[in-house]
């Protein structure tokens, strides 16, 4: 797994490339508790190129949105497709989430 960070109006990017998994999964929350220490509240994970989340992936980002909602943050999910968004379907998170089909569309909601 791979995580690149972009910013875009003080809001944070994370694109992840690969498979979500028990071993890297606390990367991601790793990754994010910095942002946090950074004073960076807002973040927008983009799913696009992840191709398997397991269940500790989920809880990575479950724990990373309810240490955010602590600093009023949020985190949105974006480019959710395939096998991933079937996770997300059978596990009801759809509607724990903020899950959007495009990075506009998620930017657009923080502001």
């Amino acid at each position: 797994m791979e995580i690149s960070q972009r910013e875009k109006d003080s809001i944070v990017l994370l694109d992840i490339q690969g498979e979500i998994d028990l071993y890297n999964a606390p990367e991601i929350k790793d990754t994010i508790q910095k942002l946090i220490d950074a004073q960076k509240y807002n973040i927008i994970i983009n799913l696009e190129k992840v191709s398997y989340i397991d269940s500790s992936g989920i809880g990575a980002l479950i724990s990373s949105l309810s240490n955010l909602k602590k600093y009023q943050g949020g985190l949105k999910i974006i480019n959710v497709y395939a096998s991933v968004k079937k996770v997300f379907e059978l596990t009801k998170l759809t509607s724990f989430f903020e899950i959007y089909d495009s990075e506009e569309e998620a930017l657009a909601k923080f502001r």
